[in-house]
């Protein structure tokens, strides 16, 4: 093998294969545990599907980044600088989630560094948290009444980016329950089982939801975990 092609190949840290599949194990392992600490502090409602998986991946390979870099600051500018280029279009739903993210990635980086102490030490720390904030949330909303909102709209996808907005800021909680069509297809219903912020009021909601565009009725009932629509 020529001289430059295999100082190309060798020119970086030098970690030992085994030592490297042990961290990715690792910080596979700590990456279930910011995964089990996120569905047990979140509810239902507040759970988007593909977070969980990515907050797994994103330990790992976090993990796998801070091998490569190791003590190299160039190396690390030269991988902001890679990384940066990338663009997200999903934005995430609520800062709580934000802390999850870094939460992995930390985790990832005190694996990837060698520092398999510091992760756990973090993911009892911050999952004990969590978990304590998760059971006050817990706590204060089983005293705010659960609502049935019906909402109907017209077809299209700026309704829907109108109406989320508005959700987002009066409701705490909020679960897809049904979608039907109305006035001969042309009209959209969704009913959602939903929880209001603390200090927000049902009018206020109402109010927001009909001024929203292509927002046609708006309808709110309480509703009973057990007996339905009242």
């Amino acid at each position: 093998m020529p001289d430059w092609l295999k100082l190309s190949l060798t020119d970086g840290p030098v970690v030992a294969p085994l030592t490297v599949l042990i961290r990715l194990t690792l910080a596979l392992g700590a990456g279930g545990l910011v995964v089990l600490v996120y569905r047990n502090t979140r509810s239902p409602v507040e759970q988007t599907p593909s977070f969980p998986p990515t907050l797994l991946l994103m330990t790992v390979l976090i993990a796998m980044a801070t091998q490569v870099i190791g003590d190299n600051v160039a190396r690390a500018f030269s991988l902001v600088g890679a990384l940066s280029i990338v663009r997200f279009r999903t934005v995430v739903r609520d800062t709580l989630d934000t802390a999850f993210v870094i939460f992995a990635v930390v985790v990832g980086m005190a694996v990837g560094a060698a520092q398999p102490l510091v992760a756990v030490i973090g993911v009892v720390i911050v999952g004990g948290a969590a978990f304590s904030m998760r059971t006050g949330t817990s706590r204060r909303s089983a005293l705010m009444p659960t609502l049935s909102l019906t909402v109907r709209m017209g077809l299209g996808d700026k309704t829907a980016k109108a109406v989320e907005p508005v959700l987002d800021e009066y409701l705490v909680e909020r679960r897809l329950l049904s979608m039907s069509t109305a006035k001969q297809g042309i009209a959209l219903d969704a009913t959602y089982e939903v929880r209001l912020r603390s200090g927000r009021a049902v009018d206020g909601l109402v109010k927001a939801l009909n001024l929203a565009e292509g927002v046609q009725s708006v309808e709110v009932a309480t509703r009973d975990r057990r007996d339905g629509p009242a």
